[in-house]
């Protein structure tokens, strides 16, 4: 089954409404966004989910220690390096997080521009547990609406699912999730935007067609 994670909770009714659509995991972010949630509210929404529902937090360019601190005090059951943090670190934030889940996230048009860098952060797959491929832009990590360029991104796509899970974000919505999976045969795909009412805020209707579109898609794809 396709995992499918809500990112960029901020409060307990959208959490909620995430989990009810049938969402694998919640997402909250720690650095600086306008999505972004304090550690003593996530920590309050994350004790409130039943036990199977992963509780991920996203971070940019935090030291491994700092990681781990607020992943404890949160409750996380696994973190998103969504920043710059250097492919020779990862086993710091391994050996610092434990049996967390380590999901980093790489900037698609990045790589179609310097294909090489991947292959770093593929030696180092021993300390992570997934790559999310994300859209990006230079003024903004994540949750910009834009999707990256699927069919010039295919050929990194299938390099690092050939290695260990690839999730696929930036620019899903209910109307699109299900062409890039039949695309990208992911092991996991990531929303933000395409799910909320207004930046922060989730659509309920819109969490249930995208979950839907997931399952339905892998679902005939068998």
């Amino acid at each position: 089954m396709i995992w499918v994670k809500i990112c960029a909770t901020t409060n307990l009714s959208d959490a909620q409404a995430g989990v009810a659509a049938g969402a694998d995991a919640l997402g909250f972010i720690f650095a600086p966004s306008s999505r972004r949630i304090e550690i003593d509210q996530a920590a309050e929404i994350v004790s409130s989910l039943a036990d199977e529902i992963e509780r991920i937090g996203v971070f940019v360019n935090e030291t491994p220690g700092r990681v781990a601190e607020v992943a404890e005090q949160a409750g996380l059951t696994g973190v998103q390096l969504h920043g710059d943090e250097p492919a020779d670190q990862m086993h710091e934030y391994r050996q610092a997080l434990g049996q967390r889940k380590i999901i980093k996230t790489l900037q698609a048009r990045e790589l179609l521009n310097s294909p090489d860098n991947l292959n770093s952060y593929l030696r180092s797959r021993q300390s992570i547990d997934a790559i999310l491929l994300d859209a990006g832009s230079p003024s903004q990590r994540g949750g910009t609406g834009q999707t990256f360029d699927w069919i010039a991104a295919a050929p990194i796509v299938a390099k690092v699912r050939a290695q260990m899970p690839v999730i696929i974000a930036g620019g899903l919505n209910p109307e699109n999730v299900g062409e890039a999976i039949r695309l990208f045969a992911p092991w996991g795909v990531d929303v933000v935007s395409g799910v909320e009412r207004e930046t922060g805020r989730k659509d309920e209707a819109k969490l249930r067609s995208f979950v839907g579109a997931a399952r339905q898609t892998q679902a005939a794809l068998r």
